[in-house]
This record gives structure tokens, sequence and C-alpha cells, in this order.
């Protein structure tokens, strides 16, 4: 009787150790893990990750974030631009495209500064300065005049896209170099605490994946708005090449107008 209650006794202690030896290697466990959820950081919005973040992830999103201001304001400035000058060329080649002659349009025009009055004013300068003598040397020199007013308000029209293509091509390798920052102060924080736990990685990618996210979002919509210019930049050249060709053709007519009277005034003197 006495052996099976010391025998009791025994499997008890034994029992009761296994339960301590349990409980002294789940509490450090358990400190580790409040000690982690309290080092995890308690604000991971996108406001939050720039206020923690690094002085260079920092200068990184700022500078991203100003090119996408740069971005909207160019496609608003240009879109208005290009808007007007659209249709006071339209307007000015419909005026072209009728019985018109040259000095009509361009007392028409005298008072433009859009690009189709420009090409008037300069086609009617030049025949001025050739006196009036409708020539193939007079049509030369318009072309030529023609040629230079086309590519100057071509330029002119083009100025501030170069913004958004430089922005869309290196946009996203400026906030590759924030995620590449992010991620060495990330590995640098292992090093120092010299643990793996979520609340040494998570900042540094946190940081990383948000640069990365701003390069994106300062890149494709310049790449977007660019190509979206350059087509309208094309269909406001073309506009130009049509009037520049309507110039000339009013040219052509008064000329073979005038050769035309000269033809029969010399046929009433031979009689």
């Amino acid at each position: 009787m006495q052996q099976t209650m010391v025998n009791t006794r025994f499997r008890y202690i034994e029992k009761a150790g296994a339960l301590i030896a349990l409980c002294t290697a789940l509490l450090p466990e358990a400190g580790f893990a409040a000690t982690d959820t309290a080092l995890l950081p308690r604000n991971l919005s996108p406001w939050g990750m720039f206020a923690n973040a690094d002085i260079v992830v920092k200068a990184v999103m700022i500078g991203l974030a100003l090119a996408s201001l740069a971005t909207w304001t160019v496609w608003l400035a240009k879109t208005i631009e290009l808007r007007r000058a659209t249709t006071a060329a339209k307007r000015r080649l419909r005026l072209l495209e009728s019985d018109t002659t040259l000095a009509d349009v361009e007392r028409d025009s005298m008072d433009g500064n859009d690009a189709v009055a420009q090409i008037i004013q300069s086609a009617a300068r030049e025949a001025v300065l050739s006196e009036g003598v409708v020539d193939d040397g007079l049509k030369e020199r318009v072309a030529l005049r023609l040629e230079r007013v086309e590519a100057a308000m071509s330029r002119r029209i083009a100025r501030g896209t170069g913004v958004l293509a430089t922005i869309g091509a290196t946009a996203p390798f400026v906030g590759l170099f924030g995620t590449v920052w992010g991620i060495m102060n990330a590995f640098i924080g292992i090093s120092e605490a010299h643990t793996t736990n979520l609340a040494v990685v998570a900042p540094g990618i946190a940081e990383a994946l948000l640069a990365t996210a701003l390069g994106l979002v300062a890149a494709i919509p310049a790449v977007v708005i660019y190509n979206y210019f350059a087509r309208s930049i094309a269909a406001y050249r073309a506009l130009l090449g049509d009037a520049s060709a309507q110039v000339l053709l009013l040219i052509s007519r008064q000329g073979s107008l005038e050769g035309g009277r000269r033809s029969a005034r010399a046929a009433r003197a031979a009689e």
C-alpha cells in the first residue's frame, strides 16, 4: 500500500516537473512575441511611412511628388494652348479655302499672332518685298519663309513636352533608387538588432515599396500624356502644312490672273 502511494506521488511530481518545464519554455517565447508586437510600427499609412522614412527616401518621394505635379501642370497648360491654337488654325484655314485673295486674308490676319496668321503675314511681306512680281522666284522665297515659320511655330507648341519625356523615362529609376535605399536600411536594421523579426524588417521594406509606387505614379501618366501630346502636335503641324499649301495656291492663282491680264493687254495693244 505504501509502495503504491509512493509511486503515485512520484508520478504527480514527474507531471508537475514536465508542466513547469513547459511553462519555462513558453514564457520567453511569449515575452518575445509581446516585445515584437510592441516594436511593430503603429502607423503604416502612406503618410506615416513617409514621416518615418530615411532622409534619402524622403528626398526621393518629394522629388517624385514634384515630378507628378509638374506632369499634370504641363498637361493642363498644353491642353489649353493646343485647343486654342488648333481652333485658330482651323478658322484661318477655312478663310484660306474660301474664294479670297492673299491681300484680303492678310488684312484679316493683321492683328493675329497665331501660327497661320504668321504664315499669311510672312507670305504677304515677301510679296511686298518682291514689288508684286509673281514668278517662280517669288514662290520659292515664300516657300522658304513658310517652312521657317512652320518650324518656329512647331517648336513653340511643343515647348514643355520634353519635361514629360524626361519624367516618364527617369521616374521609375528614381523610385528604384528609393527602393534600394529602403532595403539597405532594412538589412542594416537586421544587422544591428541581431534579429529577423517583422518589427525590424517591415519599416524599411514598406518605405521601399512606397518609393517604387510613387515612381510608377509619376512615370505612367507622364508617358501617356506625352504620347497624347505627340499625336495632337502632329495633327497641328498638319494643319500648318495645309495652311502653307493654301497660301502658295493663292500666290500661284494670283500670278496666273496677272499673267492673263498682261496677255490680254498685250493682245489689245497689238490690235
